[in-house]
């Protein structure tokens, strides 16, 4: 199994974690290419071993490691708790940005037309004015 169907492999699991994650909140993010690399370097043998076969849809790549949870390496199994965690922490800070920063977008803002990411970027160029929870909430959510 090369790298690339390897980043394949990890990044169909990955998807799958989230598809059936709820979200959460919290201090710390992480994005799919960090998840990819983490998920990679820990679990990349245990997917060639005992995942060979599992689809990429449908979550097979989730299920297959969860079926040979007691098979898995326990940094793969460890690693896969963290980066599912991390990965809920994120789409919970892109949920919440919005309302965290709407009284800086309303006041730093005025005029901008909102979509296509024109009100982030106004509240990145304020950043220095901008409230440390709207500051907060646009690191979490990966934006910045």
């Amino acid at each position: 199994m090369g790298d690339r169907d390897m980043r394949h492999l990890i990044f169909a699991f990955t998807t799958g974690v989230l598809l059936a994650a709820a979200p959460a909140a919290g201090a710390q993010t992480v994005g799919f290419a960090d998840a990819i690399k983490i998920l990679a370097a820990s679990c990349g043998k245990d997917i060639e071993s005992y995942c060979k076969s599992a689809t990429l849809a449908n979550n097979g790549i989730t299920q297959c490691l969860a079926q040979n949870e007691a098979k898995v390496s326990q940094k793969c199994n460890a690693d896969r708790v963290v980066v599912i965690s991390l990965i809920q922490e994120r789409l919970a800070a892109q949920a919440e940005a919005p309302k965290l920063c709407n009284r800086d977008a309303q006041q730093y803002c005025k005029g901008v037309q909102p979509g296509a990411g024109h009100i982030l970027r106004c509240l990145l160029k304020a950043a220095p004015s901008v409230s440390k929870k709207c500051n907060t909430a646009i690191d979490l959510a990966g934006y910045r």
